[in-house]
């Protein structure tokens, strides 16, 4: 089934190339979720399952889903939240997969910014994941990808452009 997921990415989502080998990589989509806590942004992480390094919630396409319908449903299963998923991705970082079962696979991860509307106190991956919030700056220092640091330290003036009118700054 890992392979189908594999291949159905590479075949229909766009797929980018690494520097080296000049191959398509598979394409996953992943949330970068929001908040205002104090008149301050902030951003939510969680731990991998098996490697604990922080990371935004992310996962495979899904069948009958957009890449931001899927980024939301991730962030539900993965960091027990709901909320505004924007269409529109901020940008894609490459991102290698550890503990994958034939070693490592590098994958580009499509970004769509999420306002965080409702945070559970149980969700599914609950026991499996940690999850906390950050200042822009300390998730940015947090994350292992350099290129997913940049994504959150440019992304503050989106989320202040783009943040629903509930939202009180």
């Amino acid at each position: 089934m890992l392979k189908q997921l594999i291949r159905f990415a590479r075949l229909d989502y766009s797929p980018t190339e690494t520097q080296e080998e000049g191959k398509p990589l598979p394409t996953q989509t992943g949330a970068l979720p929001w908040r205002l806590r104090n008149k301050r942004l902030e951003v939510l992480l969680v731990t991998g399952r098996r490697s604990r390094r922080w990371m935004i919630p992310k996962g495979w396409p899904m069948a009958g889903k957009t890449l931001a319908e899927a980024a939301a449903q991730e962030a539900f299963e993965e960091a027990g939240i709901k909320g505004k998923v924007d269409p529109e991705p901020i940008g894609s970082f490459n991102h290698t997969k550890q503990n994958f079962p034939s070693g490592t696979l590098e994958v580009n991860i499509v970004v769509h910014p999420m306002w965080v509307e409702r945070q559970l106190s149980k969700w599914p991956e609950s026991g499996e994941r940690e999850r906390k919030w950050f200042s822009l700056k300390e998730a940015a220092e947090k994350v292992d990808s350099a290129e997913l640091g940049v994504l959150i330290m440019e992304s503050a003036e989106r989320a202040m452009v783009s943040r629903p009118k509930r939202v009180k700054a």
